[in-house]
């Protein structure tokens, strides 16, 4: 392993490091600088992520915030607000740096545990946790007849109904809207909403790689979506609606008009994101044809605290998810944002 040294991120190798997440194979969207500086501003969790070189060269990196959580405890968390996120690298000497790295600096910070949203570097101590959440994905095909054959029967109806419904997509730098619709479907769904300057802040990081969608009814917008573009791939990541919206299929329109804007932009890849095993948003996704895919999250306990189990599913949670169901939207939503802060 000599020869491989660890350095903070700064501003002073920023440009090394999302030049080498750029290259990189194995590296996503969220190991990109922008995303912990996002979260830093947004809800002041520290950036601490981890560059790797080789004789001067870049060879991985670990992108990592510092979180304090209600929730979760003391952590070093690769991402937080992310699907994927942990170790980037050339090659499993320099993972192990990375890793031996990261658990050092979480020890120095008082950290309680380590956690990779992805691969860690293979050594003793720990804990996959890969029963909870799968991705989504698919390619995308140039043709959009071969789109809608690639969606299972019932649901290429409902596809076809929006796409006779009369609605209108527009794509805009507006978050209003967007924030608006966004709010009322996570409440509905027992969850707090996150703060509008997050959104904004993820736009202003990647102003070339970010899009907002709204699909307009006959009384104005019902449905609302975020997206991420990476390389071949379009990420539908933050979506809502409004309850007008089912009666319209207006929630099916955003994801197959994003699916369309991608192909004519020649993406070749449609990530659904993750879902909860067991949710309805992971039902949702297999009736479009989806096959889930497991995704391995690593924890490495690092003082003496058990691990967090964090999972809504676990009846200590879903209480509290049916009484946020049920307050009034304008507390909910002045509430959200405090508490969002301790769900990454």
């Amino acid at each position: 392993m000599s020869g491989i040294t660890v350095e903070a991120l700064s501003a002073a190798n920023r440009r090394d490091w999302d030049a080498y997440v750029a290259a990189c194979p194995t590296a996503t969207f969220f190991h990109q600088a922008g995303w912990l500086e996002a979260v830093e501003a947004t809800y002041g969790h520290p950036a601490r992520g981890l560059l790797a070189r080789r004789a001067g060269a870049p060879v991985g990196v670990l992108p990592l915030s510092q979180v304090r959580s209600w929730l979760s405890g003391h952590a070093l968390v690769s991402a937080p607000f992310a699907v994927e996120g942990g170790i980037a690298a050339d090659d499993a000497d320099v993972a192990s740096e990375l890793a031996e790295a990261a658990a050092r600096l979480g020890r120095e910070r008082g950290a309680d545990h380590l956690e990779l949203r992805g691969p860690a570097d293979g050594s003793a101590g720990w804990v996959a946790r890969c029963d909870r959440y799968a991705a989504f994905r698919r390619p995308i095909h140039a043709d959009e007849e071969a789109n809608l054959k690639a969606i299972p029967r019932k649901k290429r109806a409902d596809v076809r109904k929006g796409m006779g419904g009369g609605l209108a997509v527009e794509v805009t730098r507006d978050l209003r809207d967007f924030h608006r619709i966004y709010a009322a479907s996570v409440h509905r769904l027992g969850t707090p909403v996150f703060p509008r300057r997050w959104f904004e802040a993820l736009c202003r990081a990647f102003p070339d790689a970010t899009e907002v969608s709204l699909v307009h009814g006959p009384d104005g917008p019902v449905a609302a979506l975020l997206s991420f573009f990476w390389r071949d791939t379009v990420l539908p990541y933050y979506g809502g609606a409004l309850d007008a919206a089912r009666p319209l299929h207006a929630y099916d329109h955003m994801y197959w008009s994003l699916m369309q804007r991608a192909a004519r932009r020649g993406l070749t890849c449609f990530d659904f994101g993750r879902s909860k095993v067991g949710t309805g948003a992971y039902d949702y996704k297999t009736y479009w044809g989806f096959e889930p895919q497991p995704l391995a999250y690593h924890l490495l306990p690092l003082s003496g605290k058990p691990l967090p189990d964090v999972n809504p599913l676990n009846p200590r949670y879903s209480r509290f998810v049916e009484i946020w169901k049920r307050l009034p939207a304008t507390v909910a939503n002045t509430a959200g944002p405090v508490l969002a802060r301790h769900l990454g």
